[in-house]
């Protein structure tokens, strides 16, 4: 059993992170500090460290440096922080890799399991067999809640249909519908079910290392390429690769994505070896890459090369009639991982909860209705378990300004009403909503996480 230490302060983090790897019989130990992680290293024997990059007094990257000086465990950091520079710098002090919030289950487990069969490690090489099959096992056990409506019947019938043909599927629909547990029930449903399901998310993809991420590098390809790296199509080989908001994909990444599926191979960077690959894609996006296309921001033939087949997810507004069962659904999900039994929640705050504008969709839902599990220690899940923000009519915005000398309160104030207000006017198109406020991706994305804005 491979022992695994978890560093991040928030206990929270820590706690769902924990649970889900102990599904997988790892054995898990946190700390809430790097120098309480020191102090642990120096009595215990890890296989494997992760770390998050913001941790108070010392940072993720200079506890790297103190493992790497007194052992030879690997390291994966996280981070909020999509930056190429900490990236590379993190490399350099010897971490396995990196990987940014918010982490994707199988994608990250499949870093943990190549950071366990590193050569640093003294595992044995039979594990590295059990990195797809394993995989494949994580992606098989995520159920899913379907619904019961008109519309959910349709999108679960054809989703059923298209699964064991080797079509191209674009899934559409706004931010947090569920467009990757769609994904996932296609894959679970096809021939490739026994082999790797492999997430990628394009949107939080750094334009510069695109093309490492996606095909990988070999040593000495660039500054800080300290050892030859697999990218995500390897990590695919026979199973299904989901390419979510793939309409961020840069041009460049368009062209080079586009020859990989007419010749079915790729070349990592640096590399004059191609390596032939059979890959399944199943990409998604919540804009309209029509619009996109006719922009010259999206390749027509890549599109076309994408779209063999269509699903479309509607918004969670426009699914009330399977509201109740996604929250019954969610909340069993949340108290199975955090170890507690089943709750029940008010009939009353369910009616409310259904006034919401909910522009997060589902994943919002999931998000608020496990924190209230973990804060209901007993009887049902009532109002006082969800942030009140959520029952307040956004009509009127209170400007604290008009109240406050706080400048930074003022700031984050105009900030987040600013954001908001640019992303309804694009339906949560994140890509668009960054150009109009004239920032990149990774600013917005940044932003949206420390201002809370749960989009």
């Amino acid at each position: 059993m491979s022992k695994i230490l978890i560093v991040d302060d928030d206990p929270f983090f820590n706690k769902t992170l924990s649970n889900y790897l102990r599904r997988f019989d790892y054995s898990i130990e946190t700390s809430s500090s790097s120098e309480e992680a020191l102090e642990v290293l120096k009595t215990e024997t890890f296989d494997l460290v992760i770390t998050d990059y913001r941790l108070p007094k010392m940072n993720g990257l200079e506890l790297i440096e103190k493992i790497k000086t007194h052992w030879n465990t690997p390291v994966i950091l996280i981070t909020n922080y999509s930056d190429i520079r900490t990236a590379v710098k993190s490399i350099k002090l010897g971490a396995f890799e990196f990987v940014s919030k918010p982490v994707i289950p199988e994608e990250f487990r499949l870093v943990i399991e190549n950071a366990l069969n590193s050569p640093s490690t003294s595992k044995t090489k039979d594990r590295s067999s059990s990195i797809k099959k394993s995989s494949s096992k994580g992606a098989s056990s995520t159920s899913v809640v379907k619904g019961n409506s008109e519309q959910a019947q349709e999108l679960w019938s054809y989703a059923k249909q298209v699964a064991p043909t080797q079509m191209s599927v674009m899934i559409t629909g706004e931010s947090g519908t569920g467009k990757e547990y769609v994904a996932k029930f296609i894959h679970n449903h096809s021939k490739r079910k026994d082999q790797a399901f492999v997430a990628i998310d394009c949107g939080a993809l750094p334009e510069n290392i695109a093309s490492s991420e996606l095909f990988g590098h070999v040593k000495g390809a660039f500054t800080g390429a300290d050892r030859d790296k697999k990218g995500q199509f390897e990590f695919a080989n026979g199973g299904t690769l989901f390419l979510d908001e793939i309409g961020n994909l840069s041009y460049e990444s368009q062209v080079k994505l586009l020859r990989v599926l007419q010749e079915r191979k790729i070349r990592p960077v640096g590399g004059n070896k191609e390596i032939e690959i059979d890959v399944r894609i199943i990409a998604a996006t919540n804009e309209n890459l029509a619009t996109a296309i006719s922009e010259n921001e999206f390749r027509n033939d890549l599109y076309h090369r994408l779209n063999e087949f269509s699903l479309n997810i509607p918004s969670l507004n426009e699914r009330l009639e399977d509201f109740e069962e996604f929250i019954h659904f969610f909340i069993a999900e949340a108290c199975d991982e955090l170890e507690k039994e089943t709750v029940d929640i008010d009939p009353k705050l369910i009616e409310d909860l259904k006034t919401y504008d909910w522009p997060g969709n589902l994943r919002e839902l999931k998000n608020l209705l496990k924190r209230a599990a973990l804060l209901c220690q007993e009887g049902p899940i009532l109002h006082k378990h969800l942030p009140q923000s959520i029952f307040e009519k956004k009509e009127v915005s209170v400007d604290p300004s008009l109240h406050s000398n706080d400048l930074k309160e003022v700031k984050e104030h105009h900030e987040r009403e600013m954001i908001l207000k640019c992303l309804k006017k694009n339906k949560y198109n994140k890509s668009k909503t960054a150009k109009e406020l004239n920032i990149d991706r990774t600013t917005l994305y940044n932003k949206i996480k420390s201002l809370g804005l749960d989009v």
